[in-house]
């Protein structure tokens, strides 16, 4: 009841996707970059304790996580917040089966903002689709393209 009595006291911030980024590749699998601008319509600041997120590509559920970082949004102001995705191979074998058009690949985001504000803490639901691309260097054709180059001159 709190919570809800808290939200009446707040007005609830505009989060918009700015850009997807591919971060690159690691040994857990591919990682992408959300970054995020949050415009925080009050006149206090509010601040961030943490998320939980949920990333659909493709429409394929790929992964979900969570994490506890603080981070203060400005009365009247716009913040940018990076939330870094780490997709497993395994489960990019899934995207690559449905054959993509690496220039726009579609995704949802479903995260929830825990949010501090100075009458309580309030949830944030994100709900947020659009595609990405996957830089020419990490596209199947192209890595394809570049060990058939090696192959031929050796």
């Amino acid at each position: 009841m709190f919570l809800t009595g808290c939200s009446l006291f707040v007005t609830k911030p505009q989060v918009v996707v700015k850009a997807v980024n591919f971060a690159g590749i690691n040994n857990g699998g591919v990682e992408l970059e959300f970054l995020l601008a949050v415009t925080n319509p009050n006149s206090y600041n509010l601040k961030l304790m943490g998320y939980s997120y949920s990333l659909f590509v493709s429409a394929l559920p790929l992964t979900q996580g969570e994490k506890r970082e603080v981070v203060e949004f400005a009365g009247n102001a716009t913040t940018d917040v990076k939330l870094p995705v780490t997709i497993a191979f395994q489960e990019l074998l899934g995207i690559l089966n449905n054959r993509p058009d690496f220039d726009h690949i579609p995704y949802q985001l479903k995260a929830d903002l825990d949010l501090q504000a100075p009458f309580g803490r309030i949830a944030i639901p994100v709900n947020k689709s659009g595609t990405f691309a996957v830089p020419r260097r990490y596209q199947p054709s192209h890595i394809l393209k570049q060990i058939n180059e090696y192959l031929n001159r050796n």
